[in-house]
């Protein structure tokens, strides 16, 4: 268990770094959080658990739109759309959305733990 913990926690680590490799070309097109962020504090510049939070979310969604459209594209009839690319890519935004949904569920799971706590 502890073995698939460190690998999406590896995993995210390295999504990190390579968003931080693009710069600001990516959080220019990206939706980015202009209100206070939790607690009325504004988020920091330079990352933290919430961007890499962010950015795991925001790749998981631009996974399945892509899925989607080469799904809509094979349906239409797109030459450039074949049934191999189309399958991997749907087999790559259902692994990518359950590994978001574990992340998230360990999460809630720390969360209580810790609220559950004895003072």
């Amino acid at each position: 268990m502890t073995d698939a913990i460190s690998s999406v926690l590896s995993q995210i680590r390295a999504h990190e770094m390579r968003m931080k490799g693009v710069g600001d070309t990516a959080a220019g097109s990206a939706i980015a959080p202009t209100a206070a962020g939790i607690g009325g504090t504004q988020a920091t510049e330079g990352g933290g658990f919430r961007s890499a939070m962010s950015n795991a979310i925001d790749n998981v969604s631009k996974v399945q739109n892509e899925a989607g459209e080469l799904q809509k594209a094979f349906e239409m009839g797109d030459p450039r759309a074949d049934l191999a690319r189309v399958m991997v890519a749907m087999q790559q935004s259902q692994v990518a959305f359950r590994a978001t949904v574990e992340v998230r569920n360990r999460l809630v799971q720390a969360y209580q733990d810790v609220m559950n706590m004895p003072v």
